[in-house]
């Protein structure tokens, strides 16, 4: 089974309930009233939650879906048979899409062989072909592939965010605040940015309106304000604690070595800490955010990517061009401006959005 097929089949339970909503609904009686169920037990599954992120997924990639699936889509259409020109053609609309020249070469390397062993001439399967490798390459890449934070077992659990100015570090931060806040932990936020004017007001502000805690030294030296967070997280028995760092240019050698004192200096009070070193990249940087974040991965200990902005680009193609390139798992992808537009990555409805987004939809 393709890609494609395999995703419309698993998504698609999305057909059939707009199907059941435009249905006129039956008037049936009350049931009698349950025996008194424990509160566990009469907790409510929300089954919405799993549509509402695929909606998002799908409302999000909108632009992307567009600029790369349609763009294939209207190749096939408009071509009666693969050749040259033809892989020529598929080749400029990888690179276009942010997958990455090396990438975009070794796919069509890769779907024209198999294509020519199969004896395959016509356009629309080929792409399907072509598809199937592109996304097999993102899942077999080299590295970790866990999408899922990793958590203290005893303690704090210390989650140390980096990135380049005008990535939307600040707001992604508060984001992943309110998302672990509303599973119930004790979050703390730690405003590393110390010296930017404004900075420390402007995270205060969503400590405040996301209402979680604070900790912040203005004009300090961010090794100190790490140390301090790490000291009050023990003692005052914080779940989970997000740290905040300026913004910086990756060709600035003085301002990589700060982050790497922070990690020492966090190690130096939790041994294990940081549990998680994330890079925000904006996906509207495409080739030029993976060159930035080769050069953050040799000053500190990355361990994953959150991909900011996906909502406002149409070269989806960047996440492929990540996992080729750095082998790290995208761990969050901000599909939209609001508080829970920041969703845990999952390649499933990543590719359902990108690839047949509402399609069904328009023919359901």
């Amino acid at each position: 089974m393709g890609l494609i097929n395999f995703l419309k089949q698993k998504f698609a339970h999305r057909k059939e309930e707009k199907k059941e909503e435009a249905a006129p609904k039956e008037v049936v009686a009350p049931a009698p009233a349950p025996e008194e169920k424990t509160k566990e037990e009469s907790k409510p599954v929300n089954k919405e939650s799993e549509k509402e992120i695929e909606d998002k997924y799908v409302a999000g990639l909108d632009k992307s879906r567009v600029g790369f699936t349609d763009r294939l889509n209207k190749l096939a259409k408009s071509n009666k048979v693969v050749n040259q020109e033809y892989f020529d053609s598929l080749e400029r609309i990888l690179i276009e899409a942010d997958v990455g020249v090396s990438l975009s070469l070794e796919l069509i390397r890769e779907a024209a062989k198999e294509a020519s062993a199969k004896k395959i001439t016509d356009p629309k399967e080929l792409n399907d072909l072509l598809i199937d490798k592109m996304f097999v390459s993102y899942a077999n890449k080299g590295g970790s592939f866990s999408t899922e934070l990793t958590l203290a077992k005893e303690g704090p659990s210390v989650i140390f965010l980096c990135g380049v100015n005008g990535t939307g570090k600040t707001t992604t931060v508060a984001k992943l605040a309110h998302k672990y806040k509303e599973k119930g932990m004790k979050v703390l936020l730690v405003a590393g940015d110390t010296f930017r004017a404004g900075a420390v007001e402007q995270l205060t502000f969503w400590a405040e309106k996301v209402g979680v805690d604070i900790l912040s030294h203005p004009n300090a030296d961010p090794a100190s304000l790490c140390f301090d967070a790490m000291k009050k997280a023990q003692n005052e028995h914080y779940d989970i604690v997000f740290i905040d760092t300026a913004g910086r240019l990756q060709n600035k050698k003085g301002l990589m070595d700060e982050l790497s004192k922070m990690i020492r200096v966090i190690k130096k009070v939790i041994p294990e800490a940081p549990h998680e070193c994330l890079l925000i990249l904006d996906a509207n940087t495409g080739q030029n955010g993976i060159d930035q974040a080769m050069v953050f991965k040799e000053a500190v200990p990355l361990t994953g990517i959150i991909i900011t902005k996906m909502d406002g680009t149409s070269k989806g193609g960047i996440l492929l061009s990540i996992r080729d390139r750095l082998s790290l798992p995208v761990k969050f992808i901000g599909l939209g401006e609001k508080m829970d537009d920041l969703e845990e990555f999952d390649l499933d409805k990543y590719l359902y959005g990108l690839l047949v987004g509402d399609e069904e939809e328009e023919k359901a």
